[in-house]
């Protein structure tokens, strides 16, 4: 049995970017990526998150595929690759430093990271700059 791919073809902003990014999974994945400078398979893999290894691949290659990530060889290590965001991925910036504002606004969890929170509270500009540069934290 194949599952068919679901496809926004509304118009809708907002349904294309959830077609893209929507899922919880790939969010992390991106989160990682230009919060943390995660830049392997199995840095995202070990995360405090607790992805699966079939989900994690699955997302990297959807995340590929629609233009936010790179996927290299590791000149350090030719069995094994490397992940970058694009400039595309890169722009997500503005949204990812929303997103914390908003759940340093209502997390009300013990756990919540208020860094990250300070961070973009104290510096936006910065926060989102570094993201759309691609500089490692």
């Amino acid at each position: 049995m194949t599952r068919k791919k679901q496809s926004y073809d509304s118009g809708c902003p907002i349904a294309y970017g959830l077609s893209i990014f929507g899922d919880q999974w790939s969010l992390l994945i991106i989160r990682d990526m230009a919060i943390k400078g995660v830049r392997t398979y199995s840095d995202l893999l070990t995360g405090w998150e607790g992805i699966s290894t079939n989900i994690l691949a699955q997302r990297l290659k959807h995340l590929e595929e629609c233009g936010l990530l790179t996927k290299e060889r590791d000149p350090d290590n030719w069995r094994s690759f490397v992940y970058e965001l694009t400039p595309k991925g890169r722009d997500l910036a503005p949204l990812i430093a929303e997103m914390v504002l908003w759940s340093g606004k209502y997390n009300t969890s013990k756990h919540a990271m208020s860094d990250a929170v300070d961070k973009v509270r104290g510096d936006r500009k910065q926060f989102e700059d570094r993201i759309m540069k691609g500089e490692l934290p």
